[in-house]
Order: structure tokens, then C-alpha cells, then sequence
């Protein structure tokens, strides 16, 4: 049997990365990082959206670069909430991008929090997300035999799986796009992921079969999820996996319709 956490419940960027901003926005204010000013921060999409609302309650300046891929729903969306919008021409968040984002925090004396090195991104979901699963999991009387989670910062399949493996021993199943596909929200470990150590095996999804994947769900449970969500439900459909199965759906499908215009033939 599978169960999936429906992470698009979270209010501001209706998406898992509400969790992963408020943990490290938060720690880092209660270190005397910020004294008002400006936040900085290499993003595709729901970060940003996030780190935008959340700055916007507390007064914070943000700045959103976002690498030339990114859909124009985000941009939209991010331009709506007052955040800067720099798109830059990199073709995914790497380590170049990184690295070029701290620099133009360092110029600016602005704060970056990095939610690609920053362990309150693993610690988000280690402390909360996968004790939420694991409660969810006991009222049904069911414990997690496996977990299947994109990979992308790797901050929440690497925090939950964690939790998991160390209280009851739980495969986890990371989900990476095929090479040379693109899908929103998760990438290929090249682009070097800090926390993939506690993953035990690796599928790769096209975007063909996450847009699939997203129609299923649809179609069969009346909820329009994201693409890394579809890829998700498509890496659990590839590997039938034995016993309880925890799916991460990290956000709904509003973002990606450009995306799903091109398949609307279908």
C-alpha cells in the first residue's frame, strides 16, 4: 500500500519548501544574521516563492535569481509578492550558480542562505516533516517500508529518510530526471547534492512519464499535482515496491501549465 504526504498544503509557496525557508530564515535570525536588509538566493521556483512571502511578513528585502529555464508562472509569481527577479544565464542551479549567488550577496552585504549547503534544510525535515509521517503512519497502524522522494536540494528526501531508516530500517528510493530531461524540483546528482548518502537506489524519471504520472493521479484521485510529483508517482509505479510506500508530493501542478500545454493532445 502507498501513502502520499501532500506537501502543497503549506500556505505561502504552496509547496514542501515553506518548511525548509522557515527553518533556515528563522535559525538564522536567532543568530543575529540579519539586521534588516536584503536576502539573496539561487532558486528555481518554490524557495523562492517562499523565502519572497516569508520576507515580506517579516520586513526582508529579497532578491531571486533563477537560472533560464525557470517558467514563467514563477517569475509571475515572484514579480506579484514585490521580490527582485535577476534571471540569470546559467542552465540549472550548479555549483557554479552557488557560487556566483554568495558573490553577489558578499558585494551587496546581503544574506544568503543557501539552501543547497545549509544543514537547517536537512534539519527542517529531520526534526518535523518525518515525525508528521510517522504519526500519520501509526494512526493507520502502518509503519514505512519504503520512501520515494525526488532528489533535489536533497534536503527533504535526505532528512526524512534518515529519520525513517534509523527507527525502522526503510529503503530509500531517490527520484532523478532521465539525462538530458528536464523536470521542475528535482535533478541529476552531477549537479552534486549534499545530503544523497542516505539514498539506496536512484530512478530516473522522463518528463514524459512525470507528466503521465501527473495525469494518473488526476484522473484516479482528482488531485492535480506538481511534475516532481508525478515523477514520484511514476518511479512507484516502475518499481512496485513490497509493503507500505511513503510518497513525497512536494507541490500541486499551477506552476508547470506551460509545461502540461504541451501535452494537452494527448
Amino acid at each position: 500500500m502507498s501513502f502520499a504526504k501532500l506537501e502543497f498544503f503549506n500556505p505561502f509557496s504552496r509547496s514542501i519548501k515553506d518548511r525548509t525557508v522557515f527553518n533556515m530564515l528563522f535559525s538564522a535570525i536567532d543568530r543575529g544574521d540579519f539586521n534588516g536588509g536584503w536576502l539573496f538566493e539561487a532558486t528555481s521556483g518554490n524557495v523562492g516563492i517562499a523565502m519572497a512571502a516569508i520576507s515580506n511578513v517579516l520586513g526582508l528585502n529579497f532578491r531571486a535569481y533563477l537560472p533560464k529555464p525557470t517558467p514563467k508562472a514563477t517569475v509571475a509569481i515572484l514579480k506579484t509578492l514585490g521580490a527582485e527577479v535577476v534571471l540569470t544565464d546559467f542552465e540549472t542551479i550548479d555549483e557554479e550558480m552557488i557560487e556566483f549567488v554568495k558573490r553577489e550577496a558578499e558585494k551587496a552585504g546581503a544574506v544568503n542562505l543557501n539552501q543547497y549547503e545549509n544543514d537547517e534544510n536537512f534539519l527542517a525535515h529531520y526534526r518535523r516533516t518525518a515525525g508528521e509521517i510517522e504519526e500519520q503512519l501509526e494512526s493507520v497502524g502502518r509503519k514505512p517500508d519504503v520512501l520515494i522522494a525526488g532528489i533535489g536540494t536533497s534536503g527533504h528526501i535526505a532528512g526524512i529518510g534518515s529519520y525513517l531508516k534509523e527507527r525502522y530500517g526503510t529503503r530509500v528510493v531517490g527520484v532523478i530526471p532521465a539525462e538530458g530531461e528536464r523536470i521542475p524540483g528535482i535533478k541529476r546528482l552531477e549537479t552534486g547534492p549534499k545530503w544523497v548518502e542516505t539514498v539506496d537506489e536512484v530512478v530516473e524519471v522522463s518528463l514524459e512519464d512525470a507528466v503521465k504520472g501527473v495525469r494518473e493521479v488526476a484522473k484516479r484521485d482528482g488531485l492535480l499535482v506538481g511534475l516532481s510529483s508525478g515523477a514520484v508517482y511514476s518511479a512507484m509505479r516502475a518499481i512496485e515496491p513490497a509493503g507500505t510506500a511513503v510518497l513525497i508530493f512536494p507541490d500541486d501542478s499551477f506552476k508547470y501549465i506551460e509545461v502540461f500545454e504541451n501535452y494537452v493532445g494527448w
